[in-house]
């Protein structure tokens, strides 16, 4: 059983990766499409100089290019190609499969990771030399620990994009439910501005959400400013059960009424 569910992941990684790379001219539009936190950066440490930060002008270029980063091995998108493929009905033969379609997802997004890394890196490397003065290099504790944090917090936005995807079986337009919740995740995750500027009492509240485990506790992480390890990571995993038992009852609900459809 092990062994042919390695053999099935193997096989689906090696399929998606070979057809991510057909698109490789795409996949550079979309790593360009995530350099938000890089011009982020340039506004923030210029607003480091004159005012009074937690963190350094150096600290902010390095803390947005882990928000870059993070966000390259972390963005997720199941929830469109889920939608469009229960409106026009193509789920219905993979429903016939011994696999579970989610994993179709899934695979196709890690191995969407490993396609994109190159061009990643690259940016990494260019902001680099323009920022030469911000070069780090994580400890290797922060660095295990980062890489954790990256791979859970993955796994986090994948259930929750899932989630919101199950509404499908009951509306056409579930994707608006992705965009409300990326709005409070832009402003929310430390996308935008790192969490340690905020005030003290709106932090606090903040923190009892999933939305600052998804980018700035593994960015944190990376520039080896861990703090509350402990409780990011239990957070990671308590929001990551919840979502996961809410999602296996909306797939089942869904399944009843998308046969009840006619599927």
């Amino acid at each position: 059983m092990v062994k042919n569910a390695f053999k099935i992941a193997r096989v689906m990684l090696s399929v998606y990766y070979a057809y991510m790379v057909e698109y490789r001219a795409e996949l550079l539009f979309w790593v360009l499409s995530g350099t938000v936190p890089l011009i982020l950066m340039g506004l923030w440490a210029e607003a480091a100089r004159s005012g009074q930060f937690d963190l350094a002008p150096t600290e902010l270029v390095q803390y947005f290019l882990a928000v870059f980063l993070v966000r390259q091995f972390t963005v997720v998108w199941v929830i469109w190609e889920f939608e469009r493929e229960v409106v026009e009905g193509k789920l219905s033969p993979y429903l016939l499969q011994p696999v579970d379609p989610v994993w179709r997802h899934f695979f196709s997004h890690v191995s969407e990771r490993f396609a994109r890394l190159p061009f990643a890196f690259l940016l990494v490397g260019l902001f680099l030399l323009l920022y030469p003065q911000a070069a780090w290099l994580p400890t290797f504790g922060n660095l295990l620990l980062a890489t954790l944090a990256i791979t859970l917090a993955f796994c986090l936005r994948f259930v929750m994009q899932y989630t919101f995807a199950l509404m499908a079986f009951w509306t056409e337009r579930a994707t608006a439910l992705e965009q409300f919740w990326f709005l409070l995740y832009t402003f929310l995750s430390g996308m935008i501005a790192p969490l340690s500027l905020f005030p003290d009492a709106v932090r606090a509240i903040i923190l009892w959400t999933p939305f600052p485990y998804l980018i700035y506790f593994p960015a944190s992480l990376l520039i080896n400013r861990a703090e509350h390890v402990v409780q990011g990571f239990t957070a990671m995993v308590v929001w990551s059960g919840l979502f996961f038992v809410l999602n296996r009852w909306l797939w089942r609900r869904g399944l009843r009424q998308y046969s009840g459809m006619g599927a």
